[in-house]
């Protein structure tokens, strides 16, 4: 793939990424419109459209002179049958595109499948698919399947490979396109039943981080909500990693205590920082000792709780603002010596770890 496909890749992947996380208000005739395209390509007519504020106001929300079926109760949803007639149908229009790729476009299709459709694809599961899924509690493989539907990432594929690559697509192919990427460009998600669709608006904040090497995001808001919706739903999250509000707004030695999930408890006292929460704990220092991975650096090792240590160590690379960053490490009480203990978080013995040059 020459250099000049590889950029236009790369900007049409940001773009759909700014439309993934998108904060302006819903495009309501253009989602409408789209919609009800894909409810005519299969022999429906139009639903009548019942816009929510957010995903959790949809889940819960019956609209006004619908009387659902009980096998289209929320918690049945996987039994509903219209996501499952979308997401095929959305799967047999790819089967067709794909078909369009000559073995002249394939090693272009490997490249943007990989660095358009797969970065978009972990964006998105890090930052607004967070909340669907948080949202409709279930976890279930169908739910999944049809919040995948939805993800912008298979339509940014394709749109990269059509307007970068040059791959050229039947009229009735790009009919049946466009209005999937109408309403990836409209609105938030949308659940679909016959006579009737609920679309949920955008949410009103998102803040992300920076975290792979295609420039993925995750959710990350050190000072608030990372995803709020304008009906107060929010999210909370620390570089990537769903938390209680308590996490950001007031984290504190005796919460961390209280936290039985081990994820929140490190991200609390990240928050904190590991010094600030040794010292404010009174961790019982063990033994330090200096880091042969890490050069300049020392390893110390704190009791934490009776069957628990705390090796805290510094990175041995530098962050986006020019700093080590301190961080901790929890290793089994068994362990008194830091280097052994450094050594067990790589699978390594004390004498391995001594013989590396430079750990990251």
């Amino acid at each position: 793939m020459s250099v000049l496909v590889q950029r236009e890749a790369a900007a049409i992947r940001e773009e759909w990424l700014g439309w993934a996380l998108s904060t302006l208000p819903a495009d309501r005739p253009a989602a409408e419109a789209a919609i009800s395209g894909l409810y005519r390509l299969i022999d429906l007519a139009p639903p009548r459209f019942h816009w929510v504020s957010s995903p959790v106001a949809a889940l819960v929300t019956v609209p006004p002179g619908i009387r659902p079926r009980p096998s289209e109760a929320v918690e049945r949803m996987p039994e509903w049958p219209l996501p499952a007639r979308f997401a095929a149908l959305m799967r047999a229009l790819c089967r067709e595109l794909d078909g369009r790729l000559r073995w002249v476009h394939q090693p272009m299709d490997q490249l943007i499948r990989l660095r358009v459709r797969g970065s978009l694809s972990r964006s998105a599961d890090g930052t607004v698919r967070r909340p669907l899924r948080l949202a409709d509690g279930s976890g279930s493989r169908a739910n999944n399947l049809w919040y995948g539907t939805q993800c912008p990432s298979w339509v940014a594929h394709y749109d990269a490979l059509r307007r970068a690559a040059g791959v050229v697509f039947t009229p009735e192919q790009t009919r049946h396109f466009d209005l999937w990427a109408a309403v990836a460009r409209s609105c938030g998600s949308w659940w679909p039943r016959e006579g009737v669709c609920v679309v949920s608006e955008r949410p009103v904040s998102v803040r992300t981080e920076v975290w792979g090497v295609d420039g993925e995001v995750r959710l990350h808001c050190p000072d608030g909500p990372a995803i709020r919706y304008a009906d107060g739903w929010d999210t909370h999250a620390w570089h990537g990693t769903t938390v209680p509000s308590w996490v950001i707004k007031d984290p504190s030695v005796q919460r961390i205590a209280d936290e039985p999930n081990v994820e929140v408890r490190r991200c609390a006292i990240e928050h904190i920082g590991w010094a600030s929460y040794i010292g404010r704990a009174g961790l019982r220092l063990v033994a330090t000792a200096p880091d042969p991975g890490n050069p300049g650096a020392d390893l110390r090792l704190y009791d934490l709780r009776g069957e628990t240590r705390v090796l805290l160590a510094v990175n041995g690379s530098v962050e986006r603002d020019g700093r080590r960053r301190q961080y901790g490490l929890t290793v089994p009480g068994f362990l008194d010596d830091p280097v052994a203990a450094a050594a067990w978080t790589y699978g390594l013995s004390a004498e391995q770890y001594s013989l590396l040059v430079r750990r990251t």
